[in-house]
């Protein structure tokens, strides 16, 4: 489902008519007739307004549910160490934010190799 097609859902359910969400969200109902329509993108801030009117997050009107989060086995493993006692809890997220630094500061140096390689070329 795109965007158009979640945020109308999600007004319905909610039992709001597009003038009563425009208000909420400080648009021009016109503005929110685009967006359903498919005929204009929100920006950020106006995403962040609609998400807090129709009390939602704003991954739940940007991203399907299967766009957004890990996978199945990821989702196992994450479910099994949310049981370990916090001080293993500690070490896993201790573990993680170190592997996840040194991926992003592999990519960092790549990309300036890259850019120094295309300067001397």
């Amino acid at each position: 489902m795109q965007f158009p097609e979640r945020l109308t859902t999600l007004r319905k359910a909610r039992g709001l008519t597009q003038q009563m969400l425009a208000d909420m969200a400080g648009v021009a109902v016109l503005q929110i007739r685009r967006y359903e329509g498919g005929n204009s993108q929100p920006t950020l801030d106006v995403i962040r307004r609609l998400a807090i009117a129709l009390g939602v997050s704003a991954d739940m009107l940007v991203f399907d549910e299967q766009e957004r989060g890990p996978d199945e086995q990821l989702r196992y493993q994450f479910e099994t160490i949310s049981r370990m006692p916090q001080y293993e809890q500690d070490v896993i997220r201790e573990l993680l934010d170190a592997m996840i630094i040194k991926n992003q500061v592999t990519g960092a140096i790549a990309r300036v190799a890259q850019g120094a390689a295309k300067e001397e070329s």
